[in-house]
């Protein structure tokens, strides 16, 4: 690269973006985790947990979801209270399938990529590349209730 390249935008939102894809293709429910300090992130204040929420962002649990280079956007329910919610994409650690924990945490900003590195990023958490077999490795110290729930059985069956 010389110095005649400008940088890049940030690889962030189209990985996001990527990985939503993959998920909701592949019939699971697809989860954010958001580190609701960030300046900018506008979501229930009731529900965040050591400065971290949780949002299934599954295009049946929310309304007018829009997903552009600079932040998540959505509304939904909480409580049964209809509420806008605004998550920059800086802000957003990690995206994985409820069902399974399969996922990404979003790899920080190379440096001279267009947006700066930040101090608050340092402390994202570091989850594990999907092996060969498809298993993925969750966190590694997960805080209390990251942690995605075991895979539900079906409780419907086919009445002939």
């Amino acid at each position: 690269m010389t110095d005649s390249t400008p940088p890049m935008t940030s690889h962030r939102p189209y990985l996001l973006r990527a990985l939503y894809e993959w998920i909701a293709d592949n019939g699971m429910t697809p989860h954010i985790l958001v580190d609701a300090r960030q300046p900018g992130v506008r979501v229930p204040a009731h529900a965040v947990k050591d400065g971290r929420i949780v949002l299934n962002v599954a295009d049946r649990a929310v309304g007018r979801l829009e997903m552009d280079n600079e932040s998540v956007r959505f509304s939904a329910r909480f409580g049964g209270v209809s509420q806008s919610v605004l998550v920059p994409v800086g802000a957003v650690l990690a995206i994985y399938a409820r069902e399974t924990g399969q996922g990404m945490a979003l790899p920080e900003e190379i440096v001279g990529s267009g947006e700066p590195r930040d101090e608050a990023e340092d402390s994202a958490p570091s989850l594990h590349a999907v092996d060969g077999d498809g298993n993925a490795e969750g966190p590694d110290d997960p805080p209390d209730g990251d942690t995605p729930p075991e895979p539900r059985r079906g409780h419907l069956r086919v009445v002939k």
